[in-house]
């Protein structure tokens, strides 16, 4: 071995790693499996709060390059250096991830901590991610090139000096120019001072690809008066950083028709969803797919029976083939059975030779979770109904017992119960467990639903009313009120809220997809009338809703 040579198991080593500009979803997967991997995490401010919650669940309290000092630990030595703050972990022996925002290639403090782990021998690698020039602009319908191979610059206004604003003066290439919301009318003005027409086409965006992205169309001339009119005020801080685009070629123009992140049918809409994060994992990802930014409220909390004695003979009777199916109306339910297995040493083995039903996918999904595939899901409408719709009558013949499992709720309605015996089965209608009210969530939130902080709310059912009305209050008279049927709508103007949008049919789905096509009406009718596209939290100091005749 050469004894001059660094010996890097003595060490650890550092992942750079691009985060890009702000959503989430741009994440490579190799930034994933580096995250999940990581002992130590140091990132961006900016992106910080994008790549932790990939960290694996030991990762040590993340690092912001720029925290504070009384967030860093006494044994890093140096407050603003970053680059001995990801030396101090990788000569540990830790696996660092430094996050950068947008790509490290582009970043020139990053080149600096690479040149430092390797003039010591500290094992790296770059992860690239997608650059903020390139990634705004598509997330603000503004493509660079176009079909004639338009040239494209890219220039920081923050460090040009006069030789880059005059070649960018007499060319006619589309420039990328990331700035401040501050400084854009002055970098326009440079431009014009160089040698640009004044009428060139000028987007700016600014908190580009995340739902609070904001994109002007102007020239350089007009962009000052544009955000003037638009209200946008200068920062204390020195102002946000924005992407603008400036070219004839630029695709400017054609914004409108571009334009398919800000477009989404509930783009930035805070959405209240009153279900844990287990419930509305699917739902969420719906709303997101909307444009919306959804928020988990959970309304009710899940107890065990208080007669456990019922469950146990049950499961027991499951093993010993007392049941011919047994249904699953919740991931509650599966929850429970789970347990119970689990007490008693079973796993998803003793569902041999049993039928089992789930009433939607989730259920389903957390029925595979546990490896059992179900046998029966609803074609239709997954509810109780719907699995009634497919559920096959009882027969002699086919069927060696006549008995169902029925795990569930101490609330659960009669509706499948009644409907089984109808179609000649037994049932076993067993409280699994026992629904709650939930404990009371942040402050915070409560004073967001009462004062008109979330643009919508999503009830699923009457005891998701009445519990979120319990323990957080009304929502305010500005929020979308949206039901997911008739009896949920009645509990609703019950409470005194004016029901906006109705389910067409009882599906969260469905009614996730009401929800955007009122708020794409809503759009469309702010636009025809010409006036600005706003959330509906966004109201007019003093007005109010008024109520539908």
């Amino acid at each position: 071995m050469n004894p001059t040579a660094p010996n890097h198991s003595a060490s650890g080593q550092v992942t750079f790693l691009g985060a890009g500009p702000g959503d989430p979803g741009l994440l490579t997967l190799r930034a994933v499996e580096a995250l999940a991997s990581a002992d130590v995490l140091i990132a961006d401010p900016q992106v910080l709060d994008v790549v932790r919650v990939h960290a694996r669940a030991q990762v040590d309290t993340p690092l912001q390059a720029s925290a504070d000092e009384a967030s860093i630990p006494a044994d890093v030595p140096t407050l603003r250096d970053t680059a001995n703050l990801v030396m101090t972990a990788a000569r540990a022996g830790k696996r660092v991830v430094r996050a950068v925002t947008g790509d490290p290639g582009l970043d020139g403090y990053v080149a600096e901590e690479m040149l430092a782990c390797a003039a010591e021998g500290i094992v790296f690698e770059v992860v690239p991610g997608v650059a903020a020039a390139v990634g705004v602009p598509a997330y603000a319908g503004v493509p660079l090139r176009d079909a004639q191979g338009t040239d494209v610059r890219f220039i920081d206004a923050r460090s040009a000096d006069d030789r880059c604003w005059a070649e960018l003066g007499t060319s006619d290439a589309t420039a990328v120019v990331s700035t401040t919301l501050d400084s854009v009318a002055a970098a326009a003005g440079e431009l014009v001072a160089a040698g640009r027409k004044p009428d060139t086409p000028l987007t700016v965006t600014v908190a580009g690809t995340t739902t609070r992205q904001r994109t002007w169309t102007a020239t350089l001339g007009s962009v000052a008066q544009v955000l003037k009119a638009a209200k946008v005020l200068p920062s204390p801080d020195g102002g946000q950083p924005v992407i603008a685009v400036v070219g004839e070629r630029s695709a400017a123009a054609q914004r409108d028709q571009l334009s398919w992140f800000e477009n989404k049918p509930l783009f930035g809409w805070r959405v209240l969803v009153p279900r844990t994060k287990e419930q509305a994992a699917s739902l969420s990802d719906q709303l997101v797919a909307y444009g919306a930014v959804p928020h988990e409220v959970p309304t009710i909390a899940v107890e065990p029976p208080r007669t456990p004695q019922q469950m146990e003979r049950a499961v027991k009777g499951l093993v010993t083939g007392r049941y011919e199916w047994i249904a699953f109306t919740s991931v509650n339910a599966v929850k429970a059975v789970r347990e119970k297995f689990e007490e008693y040493g079973l796993d998803a083995r003793a569902f041999a030779g049993i039928k089992v039903a789930a009433v939607g996918e989730q259920t389903a999904k957390a029925l595979v979770a546990f490896g059992v595939k179900p046998d029966l899901v609803p074609s239709g409408e997954q509810s109780a109904a719907g699995l009634l719709e497919d559920w096959p009558p009882y027969d002699p013949v086919f069927d060696p017992i006549d008995r169902v499992f029925l795990p569930r709720a101490d609330i659960a309605t009669e509706t499948l119960v009644a409907g089984l015996i109808e179609l000649g089965w037994e049932v076993d209608d067993v409280t699994a467990y026992r629904t709650v009210r939930a404990s009371p969530p942040p402050a915070e939130t409560r004073e967001a639903i009462k004062g008109g902080g979330f643009d919508a709310v999503l009830f699923t059912s009457s005891s998701t009313v009445r519990n979120l009305v319990g323990i957080a209050g009304k929502p305010h008279n500005v929020t979308v009120i949206a039901c997911i049927g008739p009896a949920t709508a009645k509990t609703a103007e019950e409470h005194g809220l004016r029901v906006d949008v109705m389910s067409p049919e009882p599906s969260v789905h469905k009614l996730a997809e009401a929800l955007a096509d009122f708020g794409a009406a809503r759009r469309d009718a702010a636009m025809e009338a010409g006036d600005p596209v706003t959330r509906p939290s966004e109201r007019r100091p003093g007005s109010r809703r008024r109520a539908r005749s």
